[in-house]
């Protein structure tokens, strides 16, 4: 069962970075973030009871950069794109 946490929280990660590339979601999107944000949080708590804290270090920044992304979308604000 705890790898298939692990996997369900990576997939959810790896499917939002691939419908990025491929173009068929943005980055900036709802569901971008939303995916970001749910495979980070598992793969986060995770990390945590396993003391894995490097791990739990990278996804723990992704989850709350994922979760600001949502409250600028949420705020009607989409990030300027890095020029």
């Amino acid at each position: 069962m705890h790898q298939l946490i692990q996997i369900l929280g990576a997939l959810l990660i790896l499917a939002g970075f691939v419908l990025a590339q491929l173009r068929l979601l943005d980055p900036q999107s709802l569901w971008y973030l939303v995916l970001n944000l749910v495979g980070s949080a598992v793969l986060t708590v995770d990390a945590w009871r396993e003391a894995q804290m490097g791990f739990f270090l990278l996804e723990l920044v992704w989850a709350v950069v994922s979760a600001l992304g949502l409250v600028q979308l949420a705020r009607g604000k989409r990030p300027r794109p890095a020029h």
